[in-house]
């Protein structure tokens, strides 16, 4: 018994940690957007500057975009098609897990190995939301936002922090562009 407590332990563990580091994502256009005109992007520093996060977590987040972007073929310019701004938010959560019922190990009952009352466990976590919204430059109007939502690296990790972030970006910059959206021409890079 002592060797399978043994070995399911790190397994559960493993399966716990896995299942945290999920973003979930949701996105939302302008239908009537023509996401084949825009190949360049910028930073809208208002935008960001207004971001309740410190400098060095928009830096990570910015570059991250920088990244996807690239890696799809878009440009950073001086004159941009698409303005990116973000923003965020965190909330402390608390789970409450009670594992009360019955089983093995010490408790009530005609055997001193049945039984028990269960056992509560109390844990919190920071869950955080980042949205990336893509503004068309010319008209000024919000034109793709994505939203990512899951748990936050807090533990002073740097490297998992910025491992994290790229994920929360990943995520969200896959989804875009939207599918179904208005792309009347082709993608033709400038």
């Amino acid at each position: 018994m002592k060797k399978i407590k043994l070995l399911v332990m790190p397994l559960l563990a493993v399966f716990v940690l896995a299942s945290c580091s999920t973003v979930s994502v949701a996105t939302d256009y302008d239908r009537s957007a023509d996401f084949s005109q825009y190949r360049t992007f910028a930073f809208y520093k208002p935008g960001i500057d207004q971001a309740d996060i410190s400098d060095l977590d928009k830096k990570r987040i910015l570059r991250a975009i920088q990244n996807e972007l690239v890696a799809k073929g878009w440009q950073k310019s001086q004159d941009p098609d698409i303005l990116i701004s973000i923003f965020t938010k965190e909330k402390d959560r608390i789970n409450v897990y009670n594992n009360a019922g019955w089983g093995w190990g010490w408790g009530w009952g005609w055997n001193p190995w049945w039984g028990g009352a269960g056992m509560t466990s109390v844990s919190t976590n920071t869950e955080g939301s980042l949205y990336i919204d893509l503004i068309d430059a010319k008209r000024r109007e919000l034109v793709w936002q994505g939203k990512g939502t899951g748990d936050l690296v807090t533990d002073g990790d740097v490297a998992k922090k910025e491992e994290r972030i790229a994920e929360f970006v990943r995520e969200i910059l896959s989804a875009f562009p939207p599918e179904g959206a208005n792309m009347n021409t082709k993608l033709t890079s400038r």
